[in-house]
């Protein structure tokens, strides 16, 4: 409440008459929803307080949030603005420009007015024109407000949860697929292909999700990319170290040249990852086994089909104790996970879905029900879709765009009966 109170002063302060007849007003804080034009070389110009350290005129900033229909918006610059001498900065809108100077700290400032003709994602570009000194402003806040417009707007509201963080990497999208419960899969097999240009760094395209672990392919950087297996401990944890050794993940094999370790921060386990350069446009194949032990344990052992090679690659393969389970929840998802690259789009297609049991009869698997995570459940960010593509499903998000997909819609592609012709004998 005091923070609505707080707005209405603000505008008091620059426009009595329009806080008095303002329908909308929202604070945006530009910690959760503005982008450097720098991107993965990652400036420490967008900090928790906003933009700060901001003093290289190349630089540029883009603050995003989300309008449920058309309507005329005021912008201010909050009075959390820190000054640094006489400076210049330009704020746009589409090809409408404004120019504001900064000469006085804790000073509100009024950007300017804009119509907005359409419903959709709005990008405010902040551009620094000139500087006395050698710093452009610190700036927290942007008010938005408006008289006219009534509707919803969507933005990251605050960091409770650490939503700084997750907000500017944007949502995480799912592919959940519906598979009969009373097959005893032990294999279980994907198709990938990230169509071209839509392999932005950060991102994971996960392939064979499933109930303890998940398997895919990331871009981790400009030179680097990495085909990824991960099997979670049963001892629910951040720390690796903390798990007692009965509740360790065991790696029994992995392939030629494949890294394997433990990793934390969301929930802990085992991991593995082969660094190898997969291609946009090429599809590659993902295929996992889960074999129930009798000590009360599960083996799960990955393998990626590399066309490159034309040949299976193993990955490797973990035993998890206090598991005995066929392969269960299967998935798939794509996120991004370097929030400064949480301001473009990634997309990729899932085909050919199936899985086999430990008779060797195989069940191709052709609905999906998409999902995403609390980013876009809470409806901070809203660039989220799925859907069919000939035979594919498709994830998309990041990248502002407007079109999304409702959560919990079921999709159903169609059989193509190209069932996997893989000699089980002759994998490594």
């Amino acid at each position: 409440m005091k923070n609505l109170f707080y707005l209405f002063f603000v505008l008091c302060l620059s426009s009595p008459s329009h806080a008095q007849d303002a329908k909308t007003v929202v604070s945006i804080p530009l910690a959760g929803n503005a982008f450097s034009s720098k991107h993965v070389d990652k400036s420490n110009t967008i900090t928790e307080n906003g933009i700060e350290n901001w003093n290289d005129p190349k630089e540029f900033f883009t603050v995003y949030f989300k309008i449920s229909k058309p309507g005329t918006f005021k912008v201010l610059v909050e009075e959390s603005v820190e000054v640094f001498g006489k400076s210049e900065v330009e704020f746009s809108i589409g090809n409408e420009a404004k120019k504001v100077t900064f000469e006085t700290s804790k000073k509100t400032v009024l950007v300017g007015n804009w119509k907005i003709n359409h419903e959709g994602y709005v990008a405010i570009k902040i551009k620094g024109i000139s500087k006395k000194g050698n710093q452009f402003p610190s700036i927290n806040r942007l008010t938005i407000s408006s008289s006219d417009f009534d509707g919803k707007i969507s933005f990251v509201p605050n960091n409770e949860g650490n939503f700084y963080h997750w907000g500017r990497r944007g949502p995480s999208v799912h592919l959940n697929y519906q598979v009969p419960e009373n097959i005893n899969a032990e294999w279980y097999y994907n198709e990938v292909t990230v169509p071209e240009n839509e392999d932005k760094i950060g991102s994971y395209f996960m392939a064979n999700g499933f109930g303890e672990g998940y398997f895919g392919i990331q871009v981790n950087s400009a030179s680097e990319r990495r085909v990824l297996f991960s099997v979670w401990s049963p001892f629910n944890t951040d720390d690796p170290k903390s798990i007692p050794e009965s509740q360790k993940i065991k790696m029994l094999k992995k392939g030629e040249n494949v890294h394997t370790g433990e990793f934390g921060s969301e929930g802990s386990g085992g991991q593995s990852y082969l660094k190898y350069n997969w291609k946009a446009g090429t599809t590659y194949k993902f295929l996992l086994r889960g074999t129930p032990q009798n000590n009360n344990s599960t083996i799960y052992t990955a393998y990626f089909y590399a066309p490159e090679l034309k040949k299976w690659l193993l990955i490797a393969s973990f035993n998890r104790p206090q598991t005995n389970t066929y392969l269960k929840r299967f998935h798939s998802f794509l996120e991004n996970f370097i929030p400064e690259q949480g301001n473009l789009s990634r997309r990729v297609l899932f085909n050919n879905q199936w899985v086999c049991d430990e008779k060797g009869v195989w069940t191709e698997i052709n609905s999906a029900r998409f999902t995403t995570d609390n980013t876009g459940a809470k409806g901070y960010r809203m660039d989220f879709a799925s859907g069919l593509e000939k035979d594919s499903f498709y994830l998309k998000d990041g990248g502002f765009f407007d079109n999304f997909t409702e959560p919990k819609t079921v999709f159903t592609r169609p059989l193509n009966n190209k069932k996997p012709e893989i000699e089980f004998n002759a994998l490594p």
